[in-house]
């Protein structure tokens, strides 16, 4: 490979972050044969199929919310992964928990195993924080909104699992009622979390 076509497609691939997207490379001009080549030599990885990185960056923090990131970007980290993320559940997600628009169609990945859940209106588009992780934009939903989303789904996740976001929400976050009770009206559990959150104060 030519030094200048290597050095044309780093140039292009830093621009974009690090990361690119195959119909971009191949829109900015870089061939599939380069990135190939580039693989070969280390400097290039496929992360997911159609998503290349250079090595040369960090490695992976999430390699799974990046994955979900580039493959599915209308996604939204939901429920035990995004507990998780905000440290208020001891469980370790099997599966990366998304929500995604009721008429959407569901992302079909090869890994990382997903639970979709589907929601409507303000229930899908309220409360998403997008954070830069591992230098892509990752939707999730934010710590009062997963509370709310958690006691609409408690009977598929365990009330167990509810009831332990509350109490590490209580001791780790700043206590945000107006933002639970906003979620909750949204989410319809207005009745069921009442007891529950006035419980925090």
């Amino acid at each position: 490979m030519k030094e200048a076509t290597a050095k044309t497609a780093f140039t292009i691939i830093r621009q974009n972050g690090g990361t690119i997207r195959a119909k971009t490379a191949t829109a900015a001009g870089i061939q599939s044969r380069t990135l190939s080549e580039l693989i070969q030599e280390g400097k290039l990885e496929l992360t997911s199929r159609g998503i290349y990185r250079l090595t040369e960056i960090e490695p992976l923090s999430s390699p799974d919310f990046f994955t979900i990131a580039t493959r599915a970007p209308k996604a939204v980290v939901c429920l035990i992964s995004a507990l998780s993320f905000h440290n208020m559940t001891t469980q370790i997600p099997h599966k990366v928990h998304i929500a995604i628009e009721r008429s959407t169609r569901a992302p079909l990945l090869e890994y990382p195993p997903l639970a979709v859940y589907r929601f409507s209106g303000e229930a899908y588009h309220e409360g998403i924080e997008s954070l830069t992780i591992d230098g892509i934009s990752t939707k999730i939903y934010s710590a009062e909104k997963t509370l709310a989303d958690c006691f609409k789904f408690r009977n598929q996740i365990g009330m167990d699992v509810v009831l332990e976001a509350l109490k590490l929400y209580r001791s780790t976050k700043k206590l945000n009622m107006k933002l639970i009770t906003y979620y909750a009206d949204i989410c319809r559990v207005s009745n069921v979390m009442r007891p529950y959150i006035e419980s925090l104060v």
